[in-house]
């Protein structure tokens, strides 16, 4: 390993993240060294990072290279590995953008949850392919102190749970991860939304990320609540034939989201490169020794 490492530091409606560029994979980026990253006060800070990585040189991602050619290989800030981030994405664009990769307009960026089909404007938004929801069947809870709430499951190729409350201060303080029942419906944990209504498909929305905390922001999640939201006010664009766009707000901004008859849905918001430097490799090896 180098002495120096090279990293950028971006966030998309301020869901932030520690960007590595990495084509080649050949940085080893174990969890705890993840984790000593996205430290706020010992490392840089994040709410996870950004390895960016040829799909070739990746085990993961070879199989999708023909279709994209660079792969986002995301960890939560915990060090965890993660299927899918869609701030992440818009992220992950504009670096590609920065690094003169690619130029607006079209591109593809392979994922674990999949190739995802990105569109850089030039007013500065980026808007993201998100794919399909799923919504798998069976009654979910979520608890918080006294107060529980029904909630909606929705796969955006990670896990939701979806609650609409009355206030979001109701949903706590967020550091630790909301009970949602059963546990079995989340085998491998789960991010939860909260959600208040703000007027005509506009929505407001805090949410604990599995393996983060509370975050300013969830890509994924404002789609599954987008979703949530359309489905509870009877709009199925799949059966009016017509597209639905919500307005989600989030503690970091705001995200519009537009799921199409054919079920595919983008995303669509900011995504802002704020610094780039150098990672001392001898602080990481001691900082996960």
């Amino acid at each position: 390993m180098s002495t120096r490492i090279a990293f950028l530091k971006g966030h998309g409606t301020e869901n932030d993240f520690v960007i590595v560029p990495d084509p080649e994979n050949a940085l080893d980026l174990s969890p705890a060294a993840v984790a000593a990253l996205c430290d706020r006060r010992a490392g840089i800070g994040g709410d996870g990072v950004l390895h960016v990585v040829r799909s070739a040189a990746h085990p993961e991602a070879r199989e999708m290279a023909a279709e994209a050619e660079w792969f986002m290989d995301y960890r939560n800030g915990d060090g965890s590995v993660a299927e899918m981030c869609g701030n992440g994405v818009r992220v992950f664009a504009r670096y590609l953008q920065h690094a003169g990769h690619v130029a607006e307009g079209d591109l593809t960026i392979a994922t674990r949850a999949g190739v995802r089909t990105v569109h850089i404007a030039k007013d500065g938004d980026v808007t993201v392919g998100m794919g399909r929801a799923r919504l798998p069947e069976g009654d979910v809870t979520v608890t918080v102190g006294e107060r529980s709430w029904p909630a909606r499951n929705v796969n955006m190729g990670n896990p939701h749970a979806v609650a609409f409350v009355a206030d979001l201060a109701h949903a706590g303080d967020l550091y630790s991860a909301p009970p949602v029942s059963p546990a079995t419906a989340y085998p491998d944990g789960v991010n939860v939304e909260f959600v208040v209504d703000r007027g005509p498909r506009h929505v407001a929305m805090r949410v604990h990320e599995r393996g983060s905390g509370e975050t300013r922001s969830c890509g994924t999640g404002a789609c599954a609540v987008a979703v949530a939201t359309a489905r509870r006010d009877g709009t199925d664009p799949a059966v009016t034939g017509t597209p639905a766009t919500y307005t989600v707000d989030v503690p970091g901004g705001r995200l519009v989201i537009t799921e199409r008859p054919d079920g595919e849905i983008e995303m669509t918001g900011p995504a802002v490169i704020v610094a780039e430097g150098e990672i001392d490799a001898e602080w990481l090896a001691h900082a996960v020794g």
